[in-house]
């Protein structure tokens, strides 16, 4: 294993001198990362044309753990966010043997399916507009539900005003009960159950594309970075408490902002924080660098829960797939406290390499890991 210095920054109230170990770089195209339920020395990771890879000890196997590249879209361009985009293993795993997978097939659907080995059983399944947008987080609660992201439908400025159409999947996150043999079911508990004309399966909305959420491993909140258009970036926030319904604005506010000549609208719950979408996304795709841009497509990430880095206890961290810069801070009683740009003391091969962070993942024991678009991933420890 290959021991690289990620960053080394120095604050008011102490030193964080965290580094990386180099697991595995010969991925194509990975996407996200997710721990075995019950085996904290086993990760997955999902590579876009749609295969899974297990690592164990930080060893990768020599055989694919699922392979459904006949079933997924290839993506045919620079910017196509097509394929296979989520993964979740049953909390049951070890009884069931389910597996749930999000991705977009070769007819430009979005497909949520459970896999029991090789079979496939179909769960929802609708048609995407256009090529981007497509959402792709899956995810189990701490209540057991699975929660979904789905984007707005892809191109500029939702134009079909998917993400405050409730009749539609769109710009949603989706809630489900999946403790089933078969199909799922709506919980009693979803904010629109039993509503008419109402996608009862939804349990927040407003959304652009949530592309990457998390839960506090401690609290059970939700994190979610929700891509921005043009302006704005944005990290949205979402208690433990939540009875769900939560609107958070899209495509009338694009983070905490009038969206263009949109008109305001009640109850929304605005992002707890922001920053300027203003990479030029063109330049990124072609592999060039954008010095000194904040960003321009948000990868959420996790509170910090691990043991390995004291310091960073309690602390989200999140970054920036244009520009590779990361961040942290806490967030207390409504407030963001001790926000740190981690970026300026990273040190990938002598500054040379940019990371284009796809993911964060995070292991059973709390640990986190970045999913390096290029075909690396890195896990953070101590220095």
């Amino acid at each position: 294993m290959k021991f690289i210095i990620l960053f080394s920054l120095i604050s008011r109230l102490f030193a964080l001198d965290v580094g990386y170990i180099e697991l595995e770089a010969s991925f194509k195209k990975p996407l996200y990362l997710s721990p075995h339920v019950n085996n904290s020395n086993i990760l997955y990771v999902v590579e876009q044309r749609g295969m899974i890879w297990e690592l164990n000890d930080g060893i990768k196997s020599k055989t694919p753990f699922l392979d459904i590249r006949d079933k997924v879209h290839t993506p045919v361009f620079p910017g196509d966010e097509r394929g296979l985009l989520g993964f979740a293993m049953s909390p049951n795993f070890q009884t069931d043997n389910f597996i749930y997978v999000n991705y977009i097939n070769n007819n430009d659907s979005t497909v949520i399916s459970r896999f029991n080995g090789k079979e496939e059983e179909k769960l929802i399944s609708f048609k995407q507009p256009f090529s981007n947008h497509n959402g792709g987080m899956i995810l189990f609660g701490p209540d057991g539900y699975l929660y979904i992201s789905v984007g707005d439908g892809g191109d500029a400025g939702d134009p079909y005003n998917n993400s405050q159409n409730l009749k539609n999947f769109f710009g949603t996150i989706l809630r489900i009960d999946v403790n089933t043999s078969k199909g799922y079911k709506i919980p009693d508990s979803n904010p629109f159950k039993g509503m008419n004309d109402i996608k009862e399966e939804i349990w927040s909305y407003g959304i652009r594309n949530a592309w990457r959420f998390s839960f506090d491993k401690t609290t059970g909140d939700m994190y979610m970075g929700d891509v921005g258009q043009n302006s704005w970036e944005e990290i949205n926030f979402q208690s433990y408490l939540s009875k769900g319904g939560e609107n958070y604005g899209w495509n009338h506010y694009e983070g905490d902002s009038l969206y263009l000549d949109k008109k305001q609208i009640s109850s929304v719950v605005m992002p707890i924080y922001v920053y300027p979408n203003n990479a030029n996304i063109i330049k990124v795709l072609l592999g060039w660098k954008e010095d000194g841009a904040r960003g321009c497509s948000v990868t959420g990430g996790y509170v910090y829960r691990g043991n390995l880095i004291t310091e960073l206890k309690g602390r989200y961290l999140f970054g920036d797939y244009c520009t590779g810069k990361i961040w942290s801070f806490k967030y207390e009683n409504e407030n963001i406290l001790d926000f740190q740009d981690l970026t300026e003391s990273i040190n990938v091969n002598n500054g040379n390499k940019t990371i284009y962070i796809s993911s964060f993942g995070q292991d059973l024991d709390g640990e986190l890991y970045i999913v390096d678009y290029s075909g690396t991933i890195y896990k953070l420890i101590n220095k």
